[in-house]
Formats: structure tokens, C-alpha cells, sequence
């Protein structure tokens, strides 16, 4: 039997509680910031009036929705 003392096994769990916490925590900000760029992927800004659209089709040159101007795809930048 390993003798362990009172203060070294509760100094042993709570580490072991912290480094899962803290395991968790991280891989929930890396999920959180793939959501973010997967969602900004089909983003678009119009370079003549800066109104900010999705567009998911496969066109080099989208439109502008409302002021139906063309623009190249490039990528949206977060602030």
C-alpha cells in the first residue's frame, strides 16, 4: 500500500481538476474560433457601397445585392 498524506492527495486532485478544466476550456476556444471562420467563409463586403453579403456559389465575381456591383472574392477579415 502507498501512504500518501491527506495534504498531498488533495493537492493532487485539484491539479488533476484544473489541468481537465483547463483541457476543456481550450478545446472549447478552438471549436468556438472554427465556427467563427467557418461562418465567415461565404462572407462577402462590396468594395462600392461595403454592404456585407453571403454568397455560397462557386462565381469568381459575385454580385452585390444591392447595388449590384462585382467583387472578388478575398478574405473577411475580423475586427
Amino acid at each position: 500500500m502507498i501512504r500518501v498524506s491527506l495534504s498531498a492527495l488533495v493537492t493532487i486532485y485539484l491539479l488533476l481538476f484544473l489541468a481537465a478544466v483547463f483541457l476543456l476550456w481550450i478545446v472549447g476556444e478552438w471549436n468556438r474560433r472554427r465556427r467563427e471562420q467557418r461562418a465567415l467563409r461565404h462572407r462577402l463586403r462590396c468594395v462600392i457601397c461595403a454592404f456585407e453579403f453571403e454568397d455560397r456559389t462557386p462565381t469568381l465575381l459575385p454580385r452585390c445585392p444591392r447595388c449590384g456591383s462585382l467583387n472578388e472574392r478575398f478574405k473577411l477579415d475580423r475586427i
